[in-house]
């Protein structure tokens, strides 16, 4: 089908906007890769009045999509790791243009994977974790069990994709394959939730007592980012955390996240007097 494309993405390559354009092949017979697509023609540019554009096309019984992204929107879906094909196109993708080496740049970025970016990634997707891993405690201990496995399955794949960031690398679509070679050992938690003879409240159990540890275990380097952020001063109040530019990206896991830190000892409070005698205000601040 590439060469009913090919006009296609040669008048997309003339527009100076245009950085860069990836052919992806379905591979599979049913490909999630390609959202079902026979083909994906993925273009960035640098500056667009849409953020993201897609069109579809058809030929006899094949059928393929367009898909027009800025790169200020592909960055985004990097740092916050939402569209994980984009990892998948841009590393297994066919590059047809590329103006000024921009894709071979991207591409060697994401191979290499920058300390920063990565402790920033890691610090998101251990707010998440945190946040699903609570939520699920607190349904089991309410003997709502499916909301509890719900929540624990969603925390567990948060587990995964921090222990592929571990190893270096960004997680794709398929990430329980990546981390059954990873780290075997969060691959056999989720296969004994999800497969186990055991009812669901005694494998439930079992998992909290055994994820305890391994959450446990990296709340430190999960921590490392917020924590580097939060040195630049003594105090903050829970607005100018959210202020911050670095911490934006958190979202709604943010104040969660810090009650964790907290519990764990990572953040400490700092009470500091109102006008009222009765009420204080809340300052964080790490420990030292």
């Amino acid at each position: 089908m590439e060469a009913l494309l090919r006009p296609i993405y040669q008048e997309r390559a003339s527009d100076p906007n245009t950085l860069g354009i990836i052919l992806v092949e379905k591979r599979e017979e049913v490909s999630p890769m390609t959202d079902t697509f026979d083909s994906i023609l993925f273009i960035i540019t640098s500056e667009s009045n849409q953020p993201v554009y897609t069109k579809h096309y058809t030929y006899n019984d094949k059928k393929a999509a367009l898909h027009i992204f800025t790169q200020k929107q592909l960055r985004k879906w990097l740092i916050l790791g939402t569209n994980p094909k984009m990892v998948d196109w841009l590393i297994n993708g066919r590059v047809v243009f590329d103006r000024n080496e921009y894709l071979e740049g991207l591409k060697q970025e994401l191979y290499e994977f920058p300390i920063n970016g990565r402790k920033a990634r890691m610090g998101i997707e251990f707010a998440k974790l945190s946040r699903r891993y609570l939520e699920g405690k607190l349904f089991f201990e309410q003997l709502n069990f499916l909301d509890a496995y719900n929540h624990i399955i969603d925390s567990l794949h948060h587990l995964a994709r921090l222990a592929v960031f571990e190893n270096g690398m960004h997680p794709e679509i398929m990430v329980w394959k990546q981390v059954k070679q990873l780290d075997p050992s969060i691959y056999k938690l989720y296969d004994e939730l999800i497969s186990s003879e055991e009812s669901l409240e005694k494998r439930l159990e079992l998992l909290f007592l055994a994820s305890d540890f391994l959450i446990h275990s990296r709340t430190k380097d999960g921590a490392q980012h917020i924590l580097e952020v939060l040195s630049l001063k003594e105090f903050w109040t829970i607005q100018e955390i959210h202020e911050q530019e670095e911490l934006k990206n958190y979202s709604v896991d943010l104040e969660v996240f810090i009650e964790f830190l907290v519990d764990k000892g990572f953040i400490l409070i700092e009470k500091q007097p109102t006008k009222s005698n009765e009420i204080m205000h809340r300052y964080y601040k790490i420990k030292a």
